[in-house]
This record gives structure tokens, C-alpha cells and sequence, in this order.
């Protein structure tokens, strides 16, 4: 189970990879426009604090074959490992997956709103497929499509795998993780909904207020004592 996160916020990238594990981050054209930064200064930072195993996505913007594949090289020579290139699912982006496949470029294929579109993708070669799945939701259950789309790859032996993105809520991702699907990318927004529930806090401030009326304290072992001595002594 691979889980990324699908933003540009480089505070925000660096202060979940400390908090969560992190597989990757993917980006979009619209996620870098929301940096508020040049795509060309904010992509080496966010480089910079990935780790060699963790994976970082680029979309294309061009949208004909040439520019497509002129982008994809660019965007694949940016790091020496786990670099992938995401392309739309137009008639183009399909024609460029399967000429990235040949070349040996990692790709996305993104802009997925059916399990067909998934599965023609899949077929060129892709690396991972993105289906859209809260916006999928607005033709029908998306949840549903998109554990259609990976029981397809999975059923025909393809090697892509299916990375669940555009969600809005916590519900939509932790029903595909129940599911089985192989990874999800994440906003920032929804990832600190999944971590900051209101009751933890409240059990933490019980726990603090319980132990201090007891001890008068706020630490588990007197610090005016060595209990590795006392320990030892014992």
C-alpha cells in the first residue's frame, strides 16, 4: 500500500514526511499554481526533501504528442529514480504512453474517469492509473468505479497499479484502503483530517490532567531521580 500526498505545499510536504509514511508526492499543473511559485523553483525544493525511494509526479501541460513527449523527457531527467510523468488520457496522452513505455519513461495516466479509460492506459504501458474519484462521483459512485478499474488490472494481469486520487473526504479513502486498492494520493487538507481527531486530543488532555493530580508532575519518571540506578539497585 503505497500513500502519497497530492500537493505542492513544500511546508506542508515536509512536515507530513516527518509525521507519516510518505510513498511520493504528486503534483499537477493547478497544484503548482496554488504553490503561489515558479513551477522551476518550487519541483528542486520539493526534490530536495524527498528521498531517493520516495516517487515525485509532474504532470505535462502540453497537450499534443510532440510537446507531450518533448515535456515527458524534461520531466523524466529531473531525477536519476522514481520520477514519473503524468499524462492525461486524451487521444495524445495515449499515443505519448505507449512511446514513454518504449523509451522507458515512468508514467501516470491521469484525468481517468472510467474504468475503461483505465484499462486502454494500462494497456499502453502506464505505471499508474489516476482515477478521479470524487469527481467520478458526480456521474455515479466513484468509490465504486475505481475498485472496478483495480479488480480489471488486477483480473487481466496488468502491471499498472491503480493510485486512487482527487478526494474530498476521509470516508472516500479509507473505504478504497478497506478495499484493497493498491495506493492512494491524498491532499494535504484531507491527510491532517485523518491524523487530528478531536477525541485523541481530549484523551491525551484526561491522561495529563489524571497523572498530574496523582504525581504533580507532567513527566513518567521523576527527574530528580536516577532511575537507572534505582532500577538497577532493584
Amino acid at each position: 500500500m503505497e500513500f502519497m500526498l497530492d500537493t505542492a505545499d513544500v511546508a506542508r510536504i515536509r512536515d507530513l514526511n516527518e509525521l507519516i509514511t510518505v510513498a511520493g508526492v504528486t503534483t499537477n499543473p493547478t497544484i503548482l499554481t496554488k504553490s503561489g511559485r515558479m513551477p522551476e523553483d518550487v519541483l528542486p525544493e520539493i526534490i530536495s526533501i524527498l528521498s531517493p525511494e520516495q516517487k515525485l509526479f509532474v504532470q505535462v501541460v502540453k497537450t499534443d504528442y510532440e510537446g507531450i513527449m518533448d515535456e515527458a523527457r524534461k520531466i523524466s531527467a529531473m531525477r536519476p529514480e522514481n520520477m514519473y510523468v503524468k499524462i492525461p488520457v486524451s487521444r495524445d496522452g495515449l499515443k505519448a504512453l505507449k512511446q514513454c513505455r518504449k523509451e522507458g519513461i515512468k508514467t501516470l495516466a491521469t484525468a481517468i474517469y472510467t474504468p475503461a479509460q483505465g484499462f486502454l492506459a494500462a494497456q499502453n504501458g502506464a505505471n499508474y492509473l489516476a482515477p478521479y474519484t470524487n469527481r467520478m462521483c458526480n456521474y455515479g459512485d466513484g468509490v465504486a468505479e475505481v475498485l472496478k478499474l483495480n479488480r480489471m488490472i488486477k483480473e487481466n494481469g496488468l502491471d499498472s497499479k491503480v493510485i486512487a486520487a482527487s478526494f474530498k473526504n476521509v470516508g472516500q479513502v479509507s473505504e478504497l484502503i478497506e478495499n484493497g486498492i493498491g495506493a492512494v494520493t491524498v491532499p494535504a487538507d484531507v491527510v491532517y483530517e485523518m491524523i487530528n481527531h478531536p477525541a485523541t486530543r481530549i484523551a491525551v488532555g484526561e491522561f495529563c490532567v489524571n497523572w498530574n493530580r496523582a504525581y504533580m508532575r507532567d513527566t513518567l519518571f521523576d527527574e530528580s531521580e536516577d532511575i537507572e540506578d534505582k532500577l538497577t539497585e532493584e
